[in-house]
């Protein structure tokens, strides 16, 4: 995407180039930089799998719910060696696809993309899948993530247990 990208001129092939590179960032567990992509107003859901997936957090279970604020806080902390449940970090890798532009709405793109987040720790593999739905708005030529909800569709985390890693 060039400097002088607008909402308007914003192709699917320019998405799908973000939201690779956003994977490619936490799978590398370069979480700093992929914070960077985040709006300072943004906001990270993971709703539970057994309430409407465009829930509020206010009075619904969510397994995230984080504004930039705690987002960064996360960051942080899975950063450090005393996270012990990511240190030394899992292997971590996203696939991306079946990217769509839902709308163009203001000053903002709402995204729909499938996800499948396979998770390595301690010879143990989970897999996650779902639909990412995303809110991006573009700032001074470049896409930023105002909202990111990552809706899983399996039943549960039975097997999973949790999510300690960013999806």
């Amino acid at each position: 995407m060039t400097a002088t990208a607008t909402l308007q001129n914003v192709t699917r092939a320019d998405v799908e180039d973000f939201l690779f590179a956003e994977a490619d960032l936490i799978d590398n567990w370069k979480l700093p930089e992929w914070l960077e992509l985040f709006t300072d107003d943004a906001h990270y859901y993971v709703p539970s799998t057994d309430v409407d997936p465009e829930a509020a957090p206010d009075n619904n279970l969510f397994y995230i719910a984080d504004d930039r604020f705690r987002l960064g806080e996360r960051v942080k902390r899975l950063m450090k060696r005393t996270a012990h449940v990511e240190f030394p970090h899992s292997k971590v890798r996203h696939i991306v696809g079946n990217v769509r532009i839902l709308e163009r709405n203001g000053d903002e793109l709402k995204i729909s993309t499938a996800f499948i987040a396979h998770r390595t720790k301690n010879a143990v593999t989970d897999v996650y899948f779902g639909t990412g739905i995303y809110r991006l708005v573009v700032r001074d030529g470049k896409m930023a993530i105002r909202e990111k909800r990552s809706i899983l569709a399996s039943d549960g985390l039975r097997q999973q247990g949790r999510v300690s890693f960013i999806l």
